[in-house]
């Protein structure tokens, strides 16, 4: 797993502070602020809760939510994909560019997420094909029916029609909420997760796109080397850099760690979720228990593609202990 102690022995961080380093992107990025055509797109999705977003930009820059789409089935559990065959989805921040889109998909339309990243693939984390596709089957994948990839890939080629070069996905285990980060404090990626969640508190406080980069193991976001070299080498440790921190940013993470502490302490952190075979949005589920798998199937794919584990989707989530 991607642990506290994996990053350190790799990469020479020794604080997942603010002030130790900042949010890295795959390096595969420039480091510099990204000008956006207005109209441009940003994704976002989030496992525990099924659900993909399409944020669009406006001429101040800044995104606003355009649409949240359920998605049908993914599996796996919450935590990174590392291997060919582990069934993981990815969780991280990904550019998708036109060359990453397919229209003639066996899952009607997909489009490539580009995993495994720069940073990924330093840390020797395999696997390739990992999309955003039809129909309601998943073995890594984000399933979204036909009619709701054909919606979100309409999104993305008009955005690459307006001169956007590539989009931003940014896949999350489930919304970033102190709330979420105290109920995941005993899981074995919650230090992957708090470094994803400097990129997520960048875009939920000022609705930009951050820069991804990536340095000692980690993703550092809206930072720069001091030496103004262009590079960081995902795996070396962190140079000096420059982060552009805004204040909001910065006030929200305190305010957030607080209230994982308060809760911790007073033991009302609720219990985590637990996932047999990934999962499905609750409006997928209650169609599926309603009409069975063999008509979900037909009622998602244009193909008929089959429920991947229909009996796991059924019960899952559910919570631990119970």
């Amino acid at each position: 797993m991607f642990t506290a102690i994996t990053l350190l022995s790799i990469g020479g961080c020794v604080s997942i502070t603010e002030d130790a380093y900042t949010d890295l992107a795959p390096a595969t990025l420039a480091v510099a602020e990204r000008t956006r055509p207005e109209g441009s797109i940003l994704m976002r999705i989030f496992k525990e809760e099924s659900e993909l977003e399409v944020w669009r930009q406006g001429a101040d820059g800044r995104y606003a939510l355009h649409k949240t789409h359920p998605m049908c089935r993914w599996s796996g559990r919450l935590g990174p994909k590392t291997a060919d065959g582990d069934r993981q989805a990815p969780e991280g921040f990904y550019q998708v560019t036109a060359s990453l889109m397919n229209p003639n998909s066996k899952y009607h339309r997909s489009f490539n997420l580009g995993y495994p990243n720069q940073l990924e693939r330093a840390l020797g984390y395999t696997g390739d094909s990992l999309m955003v596709h039809g129909a309601c089957s998943s073995a890594g994948c984000f399933a979204m029916t036909d009619n709701g990839v054909a919606e979100v890939y309409a999104e993305a080629q008009s955005a690459f029609r307006i001169g956007q070069s590539d989009f931003q996905v940014q896949s999350f285990p489930f919304r970033m909420t102190a709330e979420q980060m105290a109920k995941h404090q005993g899981d074995p990626n919650i230090e992957f997760w708090r470094n994803l969640k400097l990129g997520y508190d960048v875009f939920e406080v000022t609705r930009r796109e951050p820069t991804v980069a990536a340095c000692g193991g980690r993703y550092v976001f809206d930072a720069r080397r001091v030496d103004g070299a262009a590079a960081l080498e995902p795996t070396a440790a962190c140079p000096a850099m420059n982060t552009r921190v805004d204040p909001r940013v910065s006030a929200k993470r305190h305010d957030d760690e607080r209230v994982v502490q308060k809760l911790l302490v007073e033991g009302r952190a609720e219990m985590a979720m637990a996932y047999v075979d990934g999962g499905v949005h609750p409006k997928f589920r209650s169609l599926l228990a309603r009409l069975g798998a063999e008509e979900l199937a037909r009622e998602t794919s244009s193909t008929a593609v089959q429920i991947s584990r229909p009996d796991a989707a059924l019960v899952d989530p559910y919570q631990a202990g119970q």
